[in-house]
This record gives C-alpha cells, sequence and structure tokens, in this order.
C-alpha cells in the first residue's frame, strides 16, 4: 500500500489516516508514505515533515516515508500545484508501482494521482470534511479520477461527509462510512496524569477547566469560542481556557487581535486563558480538562477533538456541524452558534460530568481504534482483490 499526503501538518485528518496506516502495517500489510510537500507554512506555524507526530509515529512504526520536498504556504482548500517536474513525476512513479493500493488522504493529492503517465493502481481516497464545495479543484480532481476508474473508493468519515459528496456529485455505490476511532488504551480518564497536568500549569485541583483543541482557521469559528469564554469566565473566578493546535500561541498576532476584540475592557479575564500551541500529550491535556469544546462553524464531518475528549473524561459541548451531534449524543451538549448558549453549556457540562461518565464510559467500544483500523482492512483487503481480478491494460 502507498498513501499520498498533501503534506505533514496538524489537524485530526493526518491524525486519523496516520493511525490507520500505522494500524494496518502493525497487522502486517506493507505500508509506504509519500509526502507531496516537505513543510507547510499555515495557521502562523512553519510545520517540517520531520517535526510532525505523525511523521514520527510512522516511522518509529516501520513505515517508510518520502517526501517530493516541496515547501508551500497551504490554507484552506489548497491543493498542491498542478504542475509537477520530470523528477516529482519519476518518484511518484517509483512509489506507485512498488504499491498494489494507493491510499489518498483527502483528495488534494489527487492533482498528482492524476497526471497522465503514472502506473495505474486502484486509488481510495480518505474523504474527512462535510464541505466539498470549499475544496477548491480537489472536488473537480475527484470527480475525473473516478469518471476514468482511478478512484475506486471513497473512506467518509462520518455520515455527514456521505451526504454532502453525494449532494455534490460523487456516485453514492462508491462512497464507505467507516467512522473514526481512537486508541482506548491511550485516551482514558487518568486522575494521576489530571493532577500532574494542572500542577504543571499552576491550575487548581477543583477549578473548572475548558479546552479547546483545533488549528487556527476560520472554520473553527475562534472568535466565537472567545466570546465565550469571555462570559463563562467572568461568572467563573477559577475558571481556566486552554487553547491547543497549530497557531494557538504567543506568536500569532491575528490570535491576539481577536481576543482584543473579544475581551474589549474585561481583558484582564483573558489571562486565565492560555495557548498551549501544538501538544503531544493530548491524553493529559483532556485527562485534565472538565469540558471539550468546538465552536466550528462549517467543514467538520467527525471532529476527533469530540472523541478523545470524551474518552478522557471530558464532557464534549459543540455546535451542530458534520456528524457532532450525533457523536456527542447522550454524553454532552450541542449549542447554537451563540457565546451565551455556549458559555451556559460549559457551567451545565461542569456540573453534569460526573453524572454522564457512566454514560462516557459505555460508549468506548463505538470509538474504538480496533473497530476502525478492521474495517479499513476489509475495504482495502476487498479493492486488491477485484482488481487482481483485472485483465492488464494493454
Amino acid at each position: 500500500m502507498l498513501s499520498v499526503y498533501e503534506g505533514f501538518f496538524s489537524g485530526g485528518a493526518r491524525i486519523v489516516h496516520s493511525d490507520v496506516v500505522r494500524g494496518l502495517a502493525e497487522g502486517g500489510q506493507s505500508h509506504q508514505v509519500l509526502s507531496i510537500h516537505g513543510e507547510v507554512h499555515r495557521e502562523a506555524t512553519r510545520q517540517r515533515m520531520e517535526d510532525d507526530t505523525c511523521y514520527r509515529s510512522l516511522t518509529a512504526g516501520g513505515v517508510g516515508v518520502t517526501s517530493l520536498g516541496r515547501s508551500a504556504g497551504l490554507v484552506d482548500g489548497s491543493v498542491a500545484a498542478s504542475v509537477f517536474s520530470g523528477p516529482e513525476l519519476a518518484e511518484t512513479a517509483r512509489a506507485m508501482a512498488a504499491a498494489d493500493v494507493i491510499l489518498s488522504l483527502k483528495e488534494q493529492p489527487l492533482a498528482l494521482l492524476n497526471q497522465a503517465g503514472l502506473p495505474r493502481r486502484p486509488v481510495v481516497v480518505g474523504l474527512h470534511r462535510s464541505d466539498p464545495e470549499n475544496q477548491g479543484p480537489a472536488l473537480d480532481e475527484l470527480k475525473a479520477a473516478i469518471a476514468d476508474g482511478t478512484v475506486v473508493a471513497c473512506v467518509c468519515c462520518a455520515e455527514s461527509t456521505r451526504a454532502a459528496y453525494e449532494a455534490a456529485g460523487i456516485p453514492g455505490e462508491v462512497l464507505h462510512v467507516i467512522p473514526n476511532g481512537v486508541d482506548l488504551l491511550r485516551f482514558r480518564p487518568d486522575a494521576a496524569a489530571r493532577l500532574a497536568f494542572r500542577a504543571s500549569l499552576g491550575i487548581p485541583a477543583p477549578a473548572p477547566v475548558v479546552v479547546f483543541a483545533a488549528r487556527y482557521a476560520h472554520m473553527k469559528n475562534v472568535p466565537l469560542l472567545l466570546r465565550a469564554a469571555r462570559a463563562w469566565l467572568a461568572r467563573e473566578p477559577e475558571g481556566r481556557v486552554l487553547m491547543c493546535g497549530a497557531g494557538m500561541t504567543d506568536e500569532n498576532p491575528a490570535l491576539w487581535a481577536d481576543i482584543e476584540v473579544a475581551f474589549g475592557e474585561d481583558r484582564h479575564l483573558a489571562e486565565r486563558i492560555r495557548l498551549l500551541g501544538v501538544r503531544r500529550d493530548m491524553e493529559a491535556v483532556y485527562a485534565g480538562a472538565d469540558v471539550v469544546a468546538l465552536t466550528s462553524v462549517s467543514g467538520e464531518a467527525a471532529p476527533l477533538c469530540l472523541i478523545e475528549g470524551m474518552m478522557c473524561g471530558a464532557v464534549p459541548v459543540t455546535t451542530d456541524v458534520g456528524d457532532s451531534a450525533e457523536i456527542v449524543r447522550g454524553h454532552g451538549f450541542v449549542t447554537p452558534q451563540d457565546p451565551e448558549a455556549v458559555a451556559r453549556a460549559w457551567t451545565a457540562a461542569v456540573a453534569a460530568r460526573a453524572d454522564l461518565t457512566p454514560a462516557l464510559v459505555a460508549s468506548r467500544e463505538r470509538f474504538s481504534r480496533t473497530r476502525m483500523i478492521a474495517a479499513y482492512a476489509a475495504l482495502l483487503d476487498g479493492v486488491h482483490t477485484q482488481a487482481s481480478r483485472l485483465p492488464e491494460p494493454r
């Protein structure tokens, strides 16, 4: 198997796909990864492939990772330039020739895989959003690849993804839903980790804590999160809001501008917001929190932060986007795009945390990484078996 990435940068889709690749490799399949970009600059953060947590996890698991070496600044919905050099195409061809099936992390790498002259291999595309109309020319690349038989299947991480892509013109028969899952041994309630994490930030054990794990992007609706934080912190004198992810740092001037606008004359309340940036210990962050918050306005399908947070014992509070409402049903709260409503839900979530714990525990198997990887393995085995029965093109 060969997986093709647009690049290694912070985001739930890359975490899920990399976890699937490593899990399939652990199960005996041979996997390699080709990244179009060696580094990207986005969310006010330079992100080198070699520094990325997913890259390190894959290579530590014996998965070979190579790159075409491109460097670029990427924004939401962007794709790699559709013009590739001879050496880039030659390297891609060598990687594809050694594979039986190609996995494309989202539709953006199809700008490369659709190039003429490359070895013909069945391609399976992982789709991780619910807004195909905002993916630029990548949607057209996906349609073209399906029309010529290159893409034989698409894995949707959520029902909302399947519905959105089918509405955008993708044939329903190639769309398969495999819900996201997480490592339940890593993401679990941990009282010792909770205390240690809070102590490391100087947060008192009884203080209510809300964590917002997201990259700094328009779809995440950071201004709404901050307005809700102002209302909540005004009512919770011991409350803390932790923001982590790419761009959630002191070095991001756009984020500081958002904070200034959201808090206004109550700027002192923002002193209880901590900007943690990209973390490699999210299990500890979630274990230390009471609430995992999501305020996205679009694009989400099955947000990984909600699942990881729930599995660590944090109560999810989310806006109604993608499959978020279904994911938190019976375990958390769904709010409108209103800061006061969000703040009230955070308060209710903190109060209900002990009562919701049995439901969170009972739901763990539904979000299992093992279940997710087994479903991917079955689909890929079927694609490989079907492809091996087809005659070689003349």
